[in-house]
């Protein structure tokens, strides 16, 4: 019960500082729930990034399957509720806020203050997990690789996924 204890209180302070989605706090999900109280290995957590990504519905599905990992499904329910409940009641009062203001220059700076706090908090996480998963060369190589077609190209990502895939399958990363 204890370790519940703690995934609920954990979760739920770092539901507060999700803007931008559960995935701007995978370095520190990634911290806590391997290195500081061992719940689960780094490939484990790599899995769990991963079915949670390719699975359809709410990008928060990696807390999930972390609660699941720790304690069935008492487990994920409660990591569900705990990343949900702090920013659900925070963003509720911030859209009310947001919608009382009556000057609207003041209105489109607060939203673009949020977007640009989520834009900026996704992309260090991801520079973040991406030095602390990709091993090797050939690993950082496809990632530059795979940034610069995203912004350069239209090319869909499913390509990007195959060519990771067989990358992979060759032995290559």
């Amino acid at each position: 019960m204890p370790t519940l204890i703690t995934l609920f209180l954990k979760f739920s302070a770092f539901s507060l500082i999700a803007f931008g989605g559960v995935n701007a706090l995978l370095p520190v999900l990634l911290e806590l729930a391997v290195y500081q109280e061992h719940w689960l290995d780094l490939q484990t957590f790599s899995d769990y990034f991963a079915i949670a990504q390719a699975a359809p519905g709410p990008n928060f599905m990696t807390v999930t399957l972390i609660g699941w990992h720790i304690s069935g499904i008492f487990g994920a329910f409660m990591a569900t509720f705990a990343i949900i409940w702090p920013a659900g009641i925070l963003v509720f009062f911030l859209q009310r806020f947001i919608l009382k203001m009556q000057d609207p220059m003041r209105k489109k700076t607060v939203q673009y203050a949020a977007a640009t706090l989520a834009i900026g908090l996704v992309l260090s996480s991801a520079i973040e997990i991406s030095l602390q998963i990709n091993h090797g060369t050939m690993a950082f190589l496809l990632s530059g690789i795979t940034i610069a077609i995203v912004l350069l190209t239209r090319w869909h990502p499913l390509y990007l996924i195959g060519l990771g895939a067989l990358l992979g399958a060759c032995g290559l990363i």
